[in-house]
């Protein structure tokens, strides 16, 4: 369990990424021992800048690597947690467009990608189904 407490408001704060490949898919992992899929990404250390976090994330739980100059911010999101009841997650979320292949490490043990403008049968943490995926597809019908 993470050193947070209910005297800072129950709230966990993590960076995240919505990360697509050249096909418009984004990637979403399963942690071990959980049935949730989510975007990647992690909690922010008291020292960091979100899309350092971001980027420490990223190495450790899928082996990639990125720019974080090449991540683009699309806002601040707030919903339940997924794994810790009783907890809010406070994501900040980036937008990262990928070619490279990445695999399942740390304590993510699924990954899958997934076609952002449809409805999955997967079970969804509450910040990917409620805001996350539906924020990316009003931005995708805005353009199109």
């Amino acid at each position: 369990m993470s050193t947070l407490s209910r005297e800072n408001n129950a709230t966990i704060r993590i960076a995240a990424a919505l990360l697509l490949n050249r096909q418009g898919q984004t990637l979403l992992v399963r942690k071990r021992a959980t049935t949730a899929f989510m975007q990647p990404g992690g909690k922010i250390e008291a020292h960091e800048l979100a899309v350092h976090a971001l980027a420490r994330e990223l190495e450790e739980e899928l082996g990639l690597r990125i720019d974080p100059a090449q991540a683009t911010f699309l806002g601040e999101f707030c919903a339940p947690a997924a794994n810790e009841p009783g907890f809010v997650v406070q994501a900040q979320i980036f937008q990262l467009v990928i070619d490279a292949d990445v695999s399942p490490a740390a304590e993510i043990e699924e990954v899958i990608w997934i076609d952002p403008g449809t409805d999955s049968d997967l079970v969804l943490a509450p910040l990917t189904r409620d805001l996350i995926l539906p924020f990316y597809r009003a931005s995708l019908n805005e353009t199109a």
